[in-house]
């Protein structure tokens, strides 16, 4: 296991972060996963294991329950890892009990430190864009957790990147602490985050944290060469994160004919082009059953060609979109040409 910097910051985390939305299964929920404490703290032990020391949940996953499980089998090593969980849905029916309120983020801190059991949350994040509450409103009350200690990095996930941009320039301007992290939808079969996010990440030292790496499920042997969506797969009731299925045969086939020359799973060969990404800080896996986490725990030792990396960014490349392509010939010949310098 490799650990690299989170974001501007000291914290080291490991290139897998395990994900605990599979943990209570209730609700809504469900669909994702219904590990009780004994699966949980299972798979929680075998990632430790393996080198994981980072572990994301949020409040809303399966009404707190994921937080509760977690926190339970992190006992006698919360000293040992980080922590990341995170605010904004909705987590009961009064007016006030979703966003990015002042008074919801300090009610949700506080029962989310009690379910973890813990007296701090190393990476608190903000799990949506709050379009009601003025945003110099949130970040002052995330500053003031921070000052306290019960928080000590703060990120977000799903925001657009003038969104992210916008909330750094808020944080220079009044000296509060900034964003370290986003949390964000990247895949082989999904790279829009190239556009306008990553140059973000990468001018501002921001980490990027990827959820569902494998597209919900679709970048996986049960796929290949499948027109329709396997009875038992999360996609046939969940079809979700949304997909260019045009696209996506010609990602799998050579997703699998990459696997076949290495005697690997296609899950596996999409996690490792993720962890061939320089913008990438930790890849969220979250597994269903031990092997699929052992799997998934093996793609760190993939090392993958160039000539494979060609041949994935080949099959997967975005179309070429304005002002990104004018932007591109603009910057061509810049910089004189050091042969003709000398």
């Amino acid at each position: 296991m490799k650990y690299k910097q989170l974001g501007n910051t000291g914290l080291l985390v490991s290139e897998l972060c395990f994900g605990a939305m599979t943990f209570g299964g209730s609700g809504f929920w469900e669909v994702v996963g219904t590990h009780q404490q004994k699966e949980a703290s299972s798979l929680v032990a075998r990632s430790l294991e393996a080198g994981i020391n980072f572990f994301d949940t949020a409040n809303v996953y399966s009404n707190g329950e994921s937080e509760r499980l977690l926190g339970k089998a992190l006992e006698g090593r919360r000293h040992e890892v980080i922590v990341a969980t995170k605010v904004y849905g909705r987590m009961g029916p009064a007016a006030n009990q979703v966003g990015l309120s002042r008074v919801n983020i300090l009610d949700q801190v506080h029962a989310s430190l009690n379910r973890l059991n813990t007296d701090y949350i190393d990476l608190y994040q903000l799990h949506a864009f709050d379009s009601v509450t003025p945003m110099e409103e949130t970040l002052r009350t995330l500053d003031d957790l921070v000052t306290s200690g019960k928080v000590r990095y703060i990120g977000c996930s799903n925001w657009a990147a003038w969104q992210i941009m916008k909330a750094l320039g808020l944080s220079a301007l009044h000296n509060w602490v900034r964003f370290e992290s986003l949390q964000a939808y990247y895949t082989i079969a999904g790279r829009d985050l190239e556009r306008e996010i990553a140059p973000l990440l990468r001018d501002q030292k921001l980490g990027l944290m990827v959820w569902s790496p494998l597209a919900g499920g679709l970048l996986t042997d049960k796929f290949h060469n499948v027109q329709q969506n396997p009875e038992e797969a999360r996609r046939s009731r969940f079809d979700f994160p949304p997909v260019n299925r045009e696209r996506l045969p010609g990602i799998l086939d050579t997703l699998a004919a990459i696997g076949k020359a290495y005697n690997m799973s296609i899950a596996r060969i999409a996690l490792a082009w993720l962890l061939h990404q320089h913008v990438v800080t930790s890849v969220i896996i979250g597994a269903k059953r031990m092997e699929q986490l052992e799997d998934n725990l093996a793609a760190v030792d993939v090392v993958l060609s160039a000539e494979d990396l060609e041949k994935l960014a080949a099959v997967s490349a975005l179309p070429p979109e304005y002002p990104g392509w004018m932007i591109e010939r603009q910057g061509q010949g810049r910089l004189p040409d050091p042969a003709v310098t000398g």
